[in-house]
């Protein structure tokens, strides 16, 4: 399990694009599904903003699980794993805009997101473990994994970098850009279609 855990984490970039290239094949979006799955995408991208401003760069490793800080502000705070539960409503919001084999495709995509990103997390958990030790178990008594919790998680011990949105913003310029990308192909082909 440990392999498919590895190899999953080094291309969890690219496992999306099945999913992306049927939308399009399937493609039946009509005005509601374009509101409603924009929105959810737009929340998706924002939680990934958020994350990765207190994380920067160090979520784009594809070699192996890394990282200087064990993150427990911001987003991380309610939740270890903000990112992908981003990740999860991004792809869910761009799947509902195009309709495509709905709702087959999107609980099928949910699924395999959710299967996958357990085995990451798993692969991710046992580098945290070994390095943040005490903390790492503290806070995992007491933040969920994707189910986040009502009030923050605080740990003054626990040195934190400081919230960087200019960084947040370069190490998400390329998941911005694909969604936009995305999300304006399905809506050009909406205009053209309709």
């Amino acid at each position: 399990m440990q392999s498919i855990s590895s190899i999953l984490f080094k291309y969890r970039s690219y496992t999306p694009i099945p999913f992306l290239i049927l939308m399009l094949v399937f493609y039946n979006a009509n005005i509601w599904s374009l509101i409603i799955g924009f929105i959810i995408a737009l929340t998706g991208e924002a939680i990934r903003l958020w994350g990765v401003s207190w994380t920067g760069s160090e979520t784009r490793t594809t070699g192996a699980a890394g990282g200087t800080f064990l993150i427990i502000s911001g987003p991380f705070a309610y939740v270890r794993n903000p990112l992908y539960i981003g990740n999860i409503l991004l792809y869910l919001g761009l799947g509902i805009m195009s309709f495509a084999l709905f709702p087959y495709l999107q609980i099928i995509a949910i699924c395999f997101f959710l299967w996958q990103y357990h085995l990451i997390i798993k692969y991710e958990e046992e580098y945290l473990r070994n390095k943040f030790e005490n903390d790492y178990t503290d806070y995992i008594k007491n933040v969920r994994s994707i189910i986040p919790r009502i009030t923050p998680y605080k740990n003054s011990a626990v040195d934190q970098p400081p919230f960087n949105l200019r960084a947040g913003l370069v190490s998400e310029k390329r998941s911005m850009q694909a969604f936009m990308v995305i999300s304006l192909m399905i809506i050009i082909i909406w205009f053209i279609k309709a």
